[in-house]
C-alpha cells in the first residue's frame, strides 16, 4: 500500500458524513505506519467501541474508505476471516457491517463482512504457510495469499 496524508484518508469514505469522518480518531502510529506491509489500513475507533474504519485501495489505485460498526451479537462458533481467510485463527473475527454508499445507504442498506477484530489480515497472509506437500513453494503461496487479501478487501470496498 502507497503512504497516504491525513487529509486523504479522511477525504476516501464513501458511506460516512462529513462530520463522522472529521470526527474519527487516527491509530495511534498513524505516522510511523510501516506501509509496505499493509494491504489496507484498517483500526478500531478508541472512543466508539463498535465502530471501525478500513482504507481499502482499490484495483485501479483509489482509495476507499468505509465506516464499520461491530454486530453486537458473537457467532456461535469460531468464524474465518472473510478477507485473509488465515487458516491459523491467531486472533478473534468479528461481524462489522457498513452502510452502503449513496442513495441506497441512505435508505438503509448495509453489507457485512466477517474480519479480523484488529484487522490484522495484513500480518497473517504475510505468514509463511505451512509446505502441503514436498517441493510446495511457501513463498508463491504467500504471494498468493497476499494478492488474495488485496482482491478480496477491494471487492467489499467496489461493494460499499
Amino acid at each position: 500500500m502507497l503512504p497516504i496524508t491525513e487529509k486523504s484518508l479522511r477525504a476516501s469514505f464513501v458511506n460516512a458524513s462529513r462530520k463522522e469522518s472529521t470526527d474519527l480518531v487516527l491509530p495511534a502510529d498513524f505516522e510511523t505506519i510501516d506501509w509496505s506491509t499493509r494491504d489496507y489500513l484498517g483500526w478500531r475507533d478508541p472512543k466508539i467501541g463498535k465502530r471501525a474504519y478500513a482504507i481499502v485501495p482499490t484495483l485501479d489505485g483509489e482509495l476507499i474508505g468505509i465506516l464499520f460498526r461491530q454486530a453486537d451479537a458473537s457467532p456461535l462458533s469460531r468464524p474465518q476471516c472473510s478477507w485473509c481467510q488465515d487458516v491459523k485463527l491467531p486472533n478473534s473475527v468479528v461481524f462489522y457491517s457498513a452502510k452502503r454508499s449513496g442513495p441506497s445507504g441512505r435508505n438503509g442498506n448495509t453489507v457485512g463482512t466477517l474480519v479480523c477484530e484488529e484487522f490484522q489480515c495484513s500480518h497473517n497472509v504475510r505468514q509463511l504457510p505451512p509446505p502441503a506437500y514436498e517441493g510446495y513453494d511457501v513463498e508463491a503461496a504467500r504471494f498468493q495469499r497476499i494478492e488474495d487479501l488485496q482482491l478480496r478487501a477491494a471487492s467489499f470496498a467496489a461493494a460499499v
